[in-house]
């Protein structure tokens, strides 16, 4: 049986996109501290790999869900099961996204832009529809929403990519005002430049030995994770090290 001890000993905690990258090492970072994962991802390899990295480690475990987060229907059934099998819901960790393909505006296909508000977007207005009373059962819940600085610099070509990130945040920041007196708390990430796959697609020329391995923000993660974190509605900026306000009308 894992250990229990660690910062997340016996939370719950569903990581979307926990196949590689960031999810990965994330996962990985959680389940060392305690936490039993609900790991979330398309393939299924990469989360055979990361189930078997867990048991390896032996200080946490994980529950395998491979999922298209496009299937809006499996989302709702996800979680009815975690209602059933444990009743609630300590940690969501909304990692999953993706970029959609650098391109004019005016040259966008729809479908890729519908692409990229399904799963950047809807699926996670979805999860949180689902999840909602899961978080609400524990006793102290923590959501974490995966952005980017795109919205914030919205650079030409981005459109789709930059456009999806601003309705998500969004979306975590009205969802935090609404959580404000209870108790879930809610906090947006901006990650910075790291090595993953989304930034060797955007960025193809790029050395990925020259990046921050994903690894790096797990320490950050798990804090962001724990109870002890009391932050609500606000972004955390790893290149800044730092949460940041957003600007509130007077």
């Amino acid at each position: 049986m894992a250990e229990s001890a660690g910062k997340l000993a016996g939370r719950i905690a569903l990581i979307t996109g926990a196949s590689r990258g960031i999810g990965y090492h994330t996962a990985l970072a959680y389940a060392r501290e305690g936490a039993h994962v609900i790991a979330v991802a398309r393939t299924v390899g990469g989360l055979e790999e990361l189930d078997d990295a867990i048991k390896a480690d032996g200080r946490g475990s994980a529950t395998l869900v491979p999922l298209d987060l496009k299937d809006f229907d499996a989302i709702d059934r996800l979680g009815a099961s975690i209602d059933e099998r444990w009743g609630r819901l300590d940690i969501l960790f909304a990692n999953a996204g993706v970029l959609g393909g650098l391109s004019p505006v005016g040259h966008i296909e729809p479908k890729t832009f519908q692409q990229v508000f399904d799963i950047n977007v809807t699926a996670n207005w979805r999860l949180l529809r689902s999840l909602d009373p899961l978080l609400r059962a524990s006793e102290a819940a923590r959501v974490i929403v995966m952005s980017s600085g795109s919205p914030h610099s919205c650079r030409p070509y981005w459109g789709p990519y930059a456009a999806s990130k601003a309705a998500l945040e969004a979306l975590a920041r009205v969802y935090a005002g609404e959580c404000d007196k209870t108790n879930i708390r809610v906090v947006i990430v901006n990650p910075g430049v790291a090595r993953t796959a989304m930034r060797a697609q955007a960025m193809p020329g790029e050395d990925p030995e020259t990046l921050p391995h994903p690894s790096e923000l797990a320490p950050q993660l798990v804090h962001l994770a724990s109870p002890e974190m009391t932050e609500n509605g606000r972004i955390y900026d790893f290149e800044k090290g730092r949460f940041t306000d957003f600007r509130r009308p007077e």
